[in-house]
């Protein structure tokens, strides 16, 4: 059975870009004496998982739920027939579990061999994303404004990794996020990693941050070092807006190898870092954020991360939200938050970290919206 993977991404690679699971679900019958195929996907708030082939409500199985959220198969065996549930995952970005049902026995050989039809057609859709709506349609489960239309089409995705690291990030309200932003590339050994808090509100507020986030782009992938991505993604706002409007913005270059942080820090964003059992805030000299003057002039500031450490950013729309007069989230109840995702990984914690801003507002609606990237080195 070695050589069915290899031919399911053949035919993923030649078919129509919004028939994949109809591919893979056919190949799957042929090959795999399998009955029932589903493909399910993660939501834009990561909190359902919903078919593609039958649709219908979301999937309320659990062994679904433990797969996506554990990122490991699982295999359910029954009398009649088994069930495997196959995370769909991408350069550690999560998609969604891959459901086969099949006659054939269960073993190392027919996980291994579902494992790899699963990872094909996660590159698969992950590719296909960009030319066809039929998967947006199915994570969307209420209509996008348009200022968050503009900021989910701006994002590198929803979470990054390999050995070294696992960087995941979350955007809330989900369906009207308007100014914050996360962005990231990985390059040899050097993740950079930007979060960002537009003024403003709505429309306004998302086209300011899609000036920013891609002006340091456009620094970046000329060479460019984060203090000249902070002063050409400053310059630009500041020739379009003179002024008038700003994003605050933490930069940060890590070196996966040593843990050495480079940090640009213009404004609002904060960072902690969860270190065993200890939770320290990182301490930055803030500098202006990107836009308020022109030719503003930034510098690097350094700290060191340690194997297994995880750093944490949020804007701040979570550290300063004081609902109802309440004390700021991120004075202790971020931090109570922080703790309890000491066993998840980044994927995990990020969801974490937000319940328990939603928790805090205690059903009212935010004031502002919200990101919160986590990242743990494995080093």
């Amino acid at each position: 059975m070695s050589d069915r993977p290899t031919l399911v991404g053949a035919l993923l690679r030649a078919a129509p870009p919004d028939r994949l699971p109809e591919v893979v679900a056919d190949h799957l019958r042929r090959h795999y004496a399998a009955g029932r195929v589903e493909v399910l996907l993660g939501d834009l708030t990561l909190t359902g998982l919903w078919p593609l082939l039958e649709l219908g409500g979301p999937a309320g199985n659990a062994l679904a739920v433990r797969c996506f959220g554990s990122q490991r198969p699982l295999v359910d065996i029954a009398a009649d027939a088994n069930r495997a549930y196959l995370p769909l995952t991408v350069w550690g970005e999560r998609l969604g579990v891959l459901v086969v049902q099949t006659t054939l026995p269960s073993g190392t050989g027919l996980t291994s061999d579902l494992s790899a039809v699963a990872d094909e057609l996660a590159v698969a859709l992950r590719a296909a994303d960009a030319v066809t709506d039929r998967y947006r349609r199915v994570i969307r489960r209420e209509r996008l404004t348009m200022a968050a239309e503009l900021q989910w089409e701006l994002l590198p995705g929803r979470s990054l990794g390999d050995e070294r690291f696992l960087v995941a990030g979350q955007l809330e309200p989900a369906y009207a996020v308007f100014g914050d932003h996360f962005d990231w590339t990985l390059a040899d050994d050097r993740l950079t990693i930007t979060v960002l808090n537009g003024a403003g509100d709505g429309l306004d507020a998302a086209v300011l941050t899609t000036v920013a986030v891609n002006a340091m782009r456009n620094a970046r992938r000329s060479g460019a070092d984060i203090v000249e991505q902070a002063e050409l993604a400053g310059d630009a706002i500041h020739a379009r807006y003179g002024g008038a409007a700003h994003a605050a913005t933490l930069l940060l270059e890590i070196d996966l190898i040593g843990g050495h942080v480079a940090a640009v820090d213009a404004g609002s964003p904060r960072a902690v870092i969860a270190r065993e059992r200890d939770i320290q805030p990182v301490i930055l000299e803030q500098q202006l954020p990107l836009g308020m003057f022109g030719e503003t002039r930034y510098e690097i500031q350094r700290f060191r991360l340690e194997p297994a450490d995880r750093l944490l950013v949020v804007s701040d729309g979570v550290h300063a939200a004081t609902p109802g007069g309440r004390a700021p989230y991120g004075e202790s109840a971020l931090l109570t938050a922080l703790r309890r995702t000491r066993l998840q990984p980044a994927t995990e914690a990020v969801g974490t970290v937000m319940r328990g801003l939603r928790e805090y507002h205690a059903g009212a609606d935010p004031d502002d919206d919200a990101v919160t990237v986590c990242l743990d080195w494995r080093r």
